[in-house]
């Protein structure tokens, strides 16, 4: 055999592939996806469902409907009985009589207002409850009127019946209080009509944030035919701010709920945290943490 057919058809051959290679079509990258807009990191809060139950959960609104509308529909009853009085027995210090004016007690935060927006602007913030923002959230005089409020208020107005707003806002809050009170449609009678924290009262000693004082001196002007709130404090002295000292402020009155006294869900906040951790806020936030999962039921 001749060498030089294979050495021509080797060459012919090598530049057959080489032809192949050059012609080709350079391999082309997948496509680059638009950048996306950046999502603003929100630190991780145990408040988030609690917040966003009170803002978007239709629930939410129509417990509050619900207990305004069943305490009208019995006021009418309490103000003719001129024996009903809605204050525990520690806090009536001046006795029933038909002398005394007729009244409703609410609570303002989360009773009567809604404070969701501050809890929100908190959780994305990414901090706590501070009293320096939350005065300030307060001047802002922008909370909205819980559902149901403004109609059973300016129905017990309109029957002669005090409305008296009981809160811990502190006394220094009070013109901004009352000027959003104004705005979201609730009445006000004057500057008596809220007492905050701070408020003084005469031969009574003010013990923390417990609001017996206030409704003593509510007790020696008028007859409460009702309480409104979302904690226990707003209706009676609590002792000890525990579990088991909740439970005892409240035993002897559980008869008159949804008749004189009057609860609201604040899954957000209130006195009912740091009873779990033995109401000390120095401790850690981690440590508040584990204490309120250990106080956890599964069963």
């Amino acid at each position: 055999m001749s060498l030089i057919r294979p050495l021509v058809l080797g060459c012919a051959l090598a530049l057959s592939a080489c032809a192949t290679v050059a012609h080709q079509p350079k391999a082309t990258s997948a496509p680059v996806p638009a950048a996306q807009p950046a999502v603003a990191a929100v630190p991780a809060d145990d408040n988030l469902n609690a917040a966003l139950w009170s803002q978007r959960a239709v629930e939410h609104d129509l417990i509050y409907q619900e207990v305004f509308r069943n305490a009208q529909e019995k006021l009418a009853r309490a103000l003719k009985d001129p024996s009903w009085d809605a204050l525990p027995k520690d806090d009536r210090t001046t006795p029933v009589s038909k002398k005394l004016k007729p009244a409703v007690v609410l609570d303002i935060d989360e009773t009567v207002l809604d404070n969701s927006p501050y809890q929100v602007r908190v959780i994305r913030g990414g901090g706590e409850f501070n009293e320096a923002d939350w005065a300030a959230w307060c001047k802002e005089a922008v909370a909205r009127a819980m559902p149901g409020a403004v109609a059973f208020t300016q129905w017990a107005a309109s029957h002669g019946i005090a409305v008296i707003y009981v809160s811990n806002r502190a006394k220094d809050l009070d013109e901004p209080t009352l000027r959003n009170l104004r705005q979201a449609g609730l009445p006000v009678s004057g500057p008596e009509a809220f007492l905050g924290l701070g408020t003084f009262v005469p031969d009574c000693d003010q013990v923390g944030t417990e609001k017996g004082c206030r409704r003593q001196l509510i007790a020696s002007k008028y007859r409460v035919l009702m309480q409104f709130g979302d904690q226990v404090g707003d209706f009676v002295t609590v002792l000890a701010n525990t579990p088991e000292g909740r439970e005892k402020a409240i035993a002897p009155y559980r008869a008159w709920i949804g008749e004189r006294w009057f609860v609201f869900p604040n899954p957000t906040y209130g006195s009912w945290e740091p009873a779990v951790f033995n109401n000390d806020y120095t401790l850690p936030r981690e440590e508040r943490r584990k204490a309120k999962i250990d106080a956890l039921r599964d069963k």
